[in-house]
């Protein structure tokens, strides 16, 4: 049997995220559409991480027979050595007991949709409107127009979820903690 998943969301590019970086454990994914617990949209990293784990925490409870939850939050925020708005993408995995979380791509948002954002509106329906799209959340992302498909939404989650899990699907942390004669 594969690895039964609690995903707190129902959107389906997070969706698709979850079975495509897990696709080798042959994933069962419940959808759990739980609240965050944080704004809409999130506005620093901090916010962005406690977003996710919140989600992953809620699903896995809301679900049953689920081995692990995972929530996925995209959020904005400034980063200390770079000029600009950025796009950033975290995920947390739960088993009740240890959280993991683990962090995707960023990307720099453009002037005009920055000084949007930071005035409160949401990244998707800025982009939306800018672009000319509809549900660039539920599809390609923001990431995947800024920068022109190099990635898209579900890829770059995909990378934080797989950051996230890792240390329940390797003993490498329990290996390394002994090497360094933590064990």
């Amino acid at each position: 049997m594969g690895l039964r998943l609690a995903v707190g969301t129902t959107n389906p590019a997070k969706l698709e995220a979850v079975e495509r970086a897990l696709e080798e454990y042959e994933p069962s994914t419940l959808t759990a559409p739980v609240d965050s617990g944080v704004a809409e949209q999130p506005r620093s990293t901090a916010e962005t991480i406690t977003g996710a784990k919140t989600r992953a925490r809620r699903a896995l409870e809301a679900t049953e027979d689920a081995d692990l939850g995972v929530g996925l939050e995209g959020g904005v925020t400034t980063l200390d050595s770079a000029p600009g708005l950025y796009l950033i993408m975290w995920a947390a995995v739960t088993d009740g007991d240890r959280t993991e979380v683990g962090s995707g791509p960023s990307v720099r948002l453009p002037a005009v949709v920055a000084t949007r954002v930071e005035a409160g509106e949401e990244l998707g329906p800025v982009i939306d409107e800018l672009v000319g799209t509809v549900d660039v959340a539920e599809k390609e992302g923001a990431i995947g127009v800024l920068t022109g498909g190099g990635t898209d939404r579900t890829r770059a989650l995909g990378e934080a979820i797989a950051c996230a899990v890792g240390p329940f699907l390797t003993d490498h942390y329990d290996q390394f903690r002994e090497v360094a004669g933590r064990g």
